[in-house]
């Protein structure tokens, strides 16, 4: 499976990005899939998953009621909508898919497939 990010940019605080991780190679209908950031200052950490039909979602704290994740099976492809932007999401952002949904849906290791990343840089 690969796994390719986009949408990343140039945004001022307040305003809004849309990133999207289309996958090809295989379907990813039955996986989870999740998405990461990594800034200068922390090691990549956990933003958003979803899993295969929608159900189960879980966000980090820092992103709860900004950030929405969301998938289109159809089109293979993983959406994360991203609101009130602030300079601290500042970050490259990774998509990633991997198994069934667990309750250990924000380790890295749960995902066995990552994406490049797409930058997003916020500026207050």
């Amino acid at each position: 499976v690969q796994l390719q990010a986009s949408g990343g940019g140039l945004v001022q605080a307040g305003g809004s990005l849309r990133l999207s991780c289309a996958a090809s190679g295989r379907t990813v209908s039955s996986s989870t899939l999740g998405w990461f950031r990594r800034t200068p200052r922390k090691d990549r950490e956990f933003v958003a998953a979803i899993n295969w039909s929608g159900a189960n979602i879980g966000y980090a704290d820092a992103v709860k009621g900004r950030f929405t994740i969301s998938r289109d099976n159809a089109k293979n492809t993983a959406y994360l909508q991203m609101n009130s932007l602030k300079s601290e999401d500042t970050a490259v952002y990774y998509c990633a898919a991997g198994g069934a949904w667990s309750t250990r849906y924000s380790w890295e290791d749960r995902y066995k497939y990552w994406g490049q990343g797409t930058l997003v840089t916020v500026s207050s």
